[in-house]
């Protein structure tokens, strides 16, 4: 493994940055301390520092030389709303909220490759550090868009990272084209009549207006959409009634889509109301349908991707480079950068869960868990590669 050995050097101190962010969790657009601790390490570093883009955001940038030429690199610094159960000396000081997705190991690897690139300009032109908030439902990638991130900050591509549970340490997975799929939530309001459950002929019953709907929504998946593009449409919630005997005027199914191709996407949509609307008008029942886009899918672009993974190879040895590493129906909203700009997002191995100290709850090391924690000894590999990536790509003509 081919790392630089001043971040080698400075991986005890990011090792406490990591541990220092992951103690003081904040959630989307609440991350002020986060913002002001990032912007703190900056200044410290003499790196010029954009405040505020996005909400809560952090850009710093680092110039050198007579180029036009320009990198992003982003990181994001929300935190989940979870509680976490790890009780070592780093656990978060906020109740019901936690680093448990890893964004605290994202923010000190992009410090650890500031911090270095701060005081070894090996490049001609101008890298830009993103720190970007609420990336966990909030959007914090369109909202520093919206903000003129790509604007006030032109760049030719941008490029993000990920650690990944289950990828082991110092290995990386990547590939071209849809890496994440879209994330999608639906609301379906069926309403009926309410009767005695005894007299069932006097009502219109909404539950199995709307278990005909979700029965029948699965048949989009097998029958509507062609076999060989991926998707999930999941109902994750029912409610309805709230005793024995009595039919409920009002049913809601509740659920989310999930897929990498936005025509797909609008063949779901669009069957979903389709059924939805004609089963309810059969029984006499009415339905409102709501669905809601959050992140379209993540999509990497071919030659910034072969230009990651060259520089991925020469760090770890292409041995340790999954360059079509099978896609996740997760989501990230990366994917807004990607559709404005050419770039690659790729996955760090944060191993099995064995690096976590005494303390650790008793689930596994997997994101979006209460007992999850990031693995320190990445923080050198990141940073390594952060700085190769701005390094080669800057040099190119």
């Amino acid at each position: 493994m081919q790392l630089i050995d001043p971040i080698i050097e400075f991986h005890h101190e990011l090792q406490a940055i990591r541990r220092a962010i992951h103690a003081n969790p904040e959630l989307c657009f609440e991350e002020r301390e986060t913002a002001e601790f990032v912007a703190g390490k900056l200044t410290e570093w003499g790196i010029p520092v954009l405040r505020g883009m996005g909400v809560t955001g952090v850009v710093g940038i680092i110039r050198n030389g007579n180029s036009d030429r320009a990198i992003g690199l982003r990181a994001d610094m929300d935190a989940l709303p979870i509680q976490e159960i790890n009780t070592f000396p780093h656990t978060s000081r906020n109740a019901g909220k936690m680093h448990a997705c890893g964004h605290d190991g994202h923010t000190a690897m992009l410090l650890g490759a500031a911090h270095y690139l701060s005081q070894h300009k090996n490049f001609d032109g101008t890298v830009y550090l993103i720190f970007q908030p609420a990336e966990e439902g909030g959007g914090g990638a369109k909202r520093m868009m919206d903000d003129g991130l790509f604007t006030q900050c032109p760049m030719q591509a941008v490029f993000g990272m990920h650690n990944w549970p289950g990828i082991p340490v110092g290995e990386f997975g990547v590939t071209a084209g849809p890496m994440m799929a879209s994330s999608n939530e639906f609301e379906v309001i069926v309403s009926g009549k309410g009767a005695h459950a005894a007299q069932p002929h006097k009502g219109i019953d909404p539950i199995m207006v709307a278990v005909q709907i979700a029965q029948s929504w699965q048949t989009i998946i097998t029958r509507n959409k062609s076999p060989i593009d991926a998707a999930a449409l999941s109902i994750t919630q029912i409610h309805a009634g709230s005793t024995t005997n009595v039919i409920p005027d009002n049913a809601r199914l509740i659920g989310t889509v999930r897929t990498f191709d936005l025509k797909v996407l609008d063949l779901i949509e669009n069957r979903m109301r389709a059924i939805a609307e004609h089963t309810a008008q059969a029984f006499d029942a009415t339905v409102e349908f709501h669905f809601k886009r959050n992140y379209p899918p993540l999509i990497n672009h071919a030659k910034e991707t072969a230009f990651a993974v060259d520089i991925l190879q020469g760090i770890v040895g292409a041995e340790h480079v999954n360059a079509q590493v099978e896609p996740t129906m997760g989501a990230e909203d990366f994917a807004f950068m990607l559709q404005d700009k050419p770039g690659c997002y790729v996955f760090i191995g944060n191993g099995e869960g064995d690096h976590r100290v005494a303390g650790h709850g008793l689930g596994p090391c997997n994101l979006h868990n209460p007992s999850y924690d990031f693995n320190d000894d990445l923080l050198p590999i990141g940073a390594t590669y952060w700085v190769r990536l701005a390094e080669a790509f800057l040099k190119q003509r």
